[in-house]
């Protein structure tokens, strides 16, 4: 059997993705920013190339050394494109410090083992010689994940794990695969589509994101509702450590302890570098359906999906527009037709393989609740143009707007009022900026007890767009504590909610992290700066 190509090409220093599939801001849509928003009509391109500003590398000689015999030479990279393609990740702010020409704060140096031996190598170089180890796999953490910082040590060095990209094994009587942390989503889907097999996680960053990624933030895809979270795939684990080797997972359930893999689950390159996990694996669905829903408002469409969840009939896929999100999609839709929705909100839905045969007790459920059916083609639109939102945001950011999302979970009990604790504190820390937002929010990942909500915001530029976005954040960050939920469903921590943690999991909890941190990574070389306050 010929291996499937799995070429992708690089991403861009300054933006989401690739070049090839960016487009600029469509003049109708221009045009609805500027009079909706209020925006003043200004382009804002990002700087050239020549003119970013790159320190130069700060790597010492003894350590480069270092990292050549566990790597080989060619394999220690310190050139200045090599370091500004993995200068931090690809959040708004990230985008904005970047597209002003700052990469201030790139590693000193690219890193690229080849296999778990070699990582554990580079680790325990690094360790010896005080040098900081970020891990970096496709780049796009929309949480300052991938932020270097040395203060205190050497230097810091980026682990970029491309090379770790094979299908280890494939257990068809088990269905797991083992698969290696550098592969990309679509490489993956690529090896095992070709065996017949699917992973199924289809998260927005799915195009560029890797398998390390996933595991290490504990990233949840849009197919949630029918296959589970990611950290719910994982079987088993191989983590690096600057200590050695731990191989975590041994059996489908175990009751040896606490189960050691969720420590590094979600632990975002802190406590050890990820590069091998054992997921399990569905066959290729045979047969996809797809129907869009309308319902009179988000509450309604909430309850319908609670019941959906309860009652054990939800779809493959979930997802669920409030009144501005719905409003906006059939505003920048270049063709609405007669089975578009014409207000309220819009929920998508997508049943899979064996859960197509639950497509007819979940729609009368949806019926009795107080939906009206679309028919598929407003849920097929949406899945067309399922990964081209990032790429909008930045055409948004060339326009002198400002547009960035995040997300949390709460209960079903707290749903409403978390909407709209989350709603009022983005609004009122912008109109404070004189910048007053167009908010939108979905739900697309829902549990029997309750539902994550995910925001997205846009307005004018501010003097200062990465403190006036800052701003915006810590308010609704104070909002989400305040009623009691989690600071993220699956962006992670990283350095921008870091400041959570305490509030997330206590003192005790965050001391008993940092035992852990000290146990595996004593001279503390590991992402630095990055989950534990």
């Amino acid at each position: 059997m010929t291996e499937p190509d799995r070429r992708t090409p690089d991403p861009v220093w300054n933006a989401w993705g690739t070049a090839d599939a960016a487009s600029p801001l469509p003049a109708a849509v221009r045009a609805l920013v500027e009079e909706g928003l209020g925006v003043p009509h200004r382009d804002t391109p990002s700087v050239p190339r020549s003119e970013v500003r790159l320190r130069p590398s700060a790597l010492p000689a003894d350590v480069r050394a270092a990292l050549a015999e566990a790597v080989g030479d060619e394999h220690v990279r310190t050139d200045d494109d090599a370091r500004l393609l993995r200068t931090g990740g690809k959040s708004t702010p990230d985008l904005l410090r970047r597209r002003g020409g700052d990469a201030e704060s790139a590693p000193d140096a690219i890193v690229l083992p080849a296999d778990h031996d070699e990582v554990c190598a580079v680790l325990a170089r690094c360790a010896e010689q005080g040098v900081a180890v970020v891990p970096f796999g496709g780049g796009t953490s929309v949480v300052g994940g991938l932020e270097p910082d040395g203060a205190g040590l050497r230097a810091v060095i980026t682990l970029d794990l491309r090379r770790l990209d094979a299908l280890v094994a494939l257990d068809e009587e088990s269905r797991t695969a083992t698969l290696q942390a550098g592969l990309r989503g679509p490489e993956a889907e690529a090896l095992l589509g070709a065996r017949g097999y699917t992973l199924g996680h289809f998260p927005q960053s799915f195009e560029h994101a890797t398998i390390g990624g996933f595991a290490a933030t504990r990233s949840s895809g849009q197919a949630s509702a029918g296959y589970g979270r990611f950290d719910g795939m994982v079987v088993a684990m191989r983590v690096a450590t600057p200590r050695g080797t731990l191989d975590l997972g041994r059996a489908p359930a175990s009751a040896a302890g606490p189960d050691l893999r969720q420590l590094f689950l979600g632990s975002e390159g802190v406590l050890g570098t990820i590069t091998e996990v054992t997921v399990r694996v569905q066959p290729t669905p045979q047969e996809i359906v797809s129907e869009a829903w309308s319902f009179p408002d988000f509450a309604t469409g909430s309850r319908a999906l609670r019941a959906l969840a309860q009652d054990e009939a939800l779809p493959t896929v979930a997802r669920l527009s409030d009144e501005t999100e719905t409003g906006l999609n059939l505003a920048l839709a270049h063709d609405v037709g007669a089975e578009g929705p014409s207000g309220g909100c819009l929920l998508v839905t997508r049943y899979e393989g064996a859960r197509v045969a639950t497509r007819e007790r979940a729609a009368d459920l949806l019926g009795r609740v107080g939906g009206t059916s679309l028919g598929p083609q407003p849920a097929e639109d949406w899945a067309r143009g399922r990964y081209h939102g990032p790429y909008l945001r930045d055409a948004l950011l060339d326009v002198n707007a400002l547009a960035e999302t995040l997300e949390t979970a709460t209960g079903w009990s707290d749903l409403d009022a978390t909407y709209s604790a989350v709603h009022a504190a983005l609004t009122e820390s912008l109109q404070q900026h004189g910048t007053p937002p167009l908010i939108m929010c979905h739900i697309s990942h829902v549990y029997p007890t309750g539902a994550s909500l995910y925001f997205t915001v846009a307005c004018a530029r501010g003097a200062d767009p990465v403190a006036q976005w800052r701003h915006a954040k810590q308010a609704a960050g104070a909002a989400m504590a305040e009623c009691g939920a989690t600071i993220t469903h699956h962006h992670a921590v990283g350095l921008d909610h870091r400041a959570w943690m305490t509030e997330e999991v206590g003192e005790l909890g965050v001391d008993v992290l940092r035992a852990v941190k000290s146990a595996v990574d004593p001279a503390g070389v590991l992402n630095p700066g990055k989950l534990i306050p």
